[in-house]
């Protein structure tokens, strides 16, 4: 049993270009969180729990954007977008247990931000190495056992119809669409999983940094507050970018869905949000830019010699 994608098909002038555009932000995002990684590993100075997390999220959005964009950029080049129901769940399987391993991660992120300013002396014992393998363990463990079963559940239903998915990839709600059988209930049952899993990690990052908050602004000195805040600028940034979108989508009833507003969203938190990552992370974070520049002066020292 074979399903189409319907992709960018009304785009159909415009195709080669966007395969030129995504190609080239595909193959940023995958270099740019491959440098994080590298940075992060060939830096002693950078092996801390902070930039522990960061590798976890950098290596997930290099798997979260390859689950999506490969088969986008190949189906911009055919004229038959075809997806086998087999490839079709697996794609669903492994982008969506991705999107809520990054909720959890984000949240143990703000879990280590919120220990560090909040309880500096104590860091070391709270967010120690068995801890931070804990909270990665138990992002990953969440996003794979409760997306398995949605995902299991989703494709246990009937499919009929013309088989055609109004979007780019097999996105939870185009594809319960193409369901045979009234999906009012198995809906109500995915918005309350999305809302617990969603905003369960949504609340508890809320909740450290109107803590962090409260306590940036009992700091005495303004230079104290500013270096305090740039330690959380990024990982705020990057959690208002996820969620915005993530929100948006997932948390709207069927009848807000469009195909048209669908593909935009998913653009956002598949294609833009993993390649402005690397950018945010390298450009507002001051120990990672110096690890950069260090190992460019010793690259540039080297060729000279």
């Amino acid at each position: 049993m074979e399903w189409s994608l319907l992709s960018f098909s009304s785009l159909a002038e415009l195709q080669p270009v966007l395969f030129f555009v995504f190609l080239t932000i595909y193959l940023f995002t995958m270099g740019g969180n491959l440098l994080i990684i590298g940075l992060i590993w060939g830096t002693p100075s950078l092996h801390t729990p902070m930039y522990f997390f960061l590798v976890n999220l950098s290596f997930l959005e290099m798997c979260y954007i390859t689950s999506v964009v490969p088969q986008m950029l190949v189906h911009l080049l055919v004229e038959t977008k075809i997806i086998s129901v087999a490839r079709c769940a697996a794609q669903m399987y492994v982008f969506s247990i991705l999107g809520l391993t990054e909720c959890c991660l984000l949240a143990a992120m703000a879990y280590d931000r919120f220990v560090a300013i909040c309880h500096p002396l104590h860091y070391s014992l709270l967010m120690g190495p068995g801890v931070c393998l804990k909270l990665a363990a138990a992002s990953w463990t969440t996003g794979v056992m409760v997306e398995s079963a949605q995902t299991t559940w989703i494709f246990t239903l009937p499919f009929c119809g013309t088989g055609r998915i109004q979007h780019f990839f097999c996105d939870i709600m185009p594809v319960v669409k193409l369901a045979c059988v009234d999906t009012s209930h198995n809906e109500i049952v995915m918005f309350a999983i999305s809302v617990l899993f969603i905003m369960t990690p949504c609340l508890l990052i809320l909740c450290s940094y109107v803590r962090i908050l409260v306590t940036i602004l009992r700091i005495p000195s303004a230079t104290g507050r500013s270096k305090a805040f740039s330690t959380c600028s990024s990982h705020i940034l990057v959690v208002s970018l996820f969620y915005g979108t993530a929100l948006f989508t997932y948390l709207q009833p069927k009848a807000a869905h469009t195909p048209e507003t669908d593909k935009a969203t998913a653009l956002m938190y598949t294609v833009v949000t993993p390649a402005l990552n690397p950018v945010i992370y390298t450009l507002r974070n001051k120990e990672v830019k110096e690890a950069f520049q260090r190992i460019t002066l010793w690259s540039t020292h080297r060729q000279m010699i």
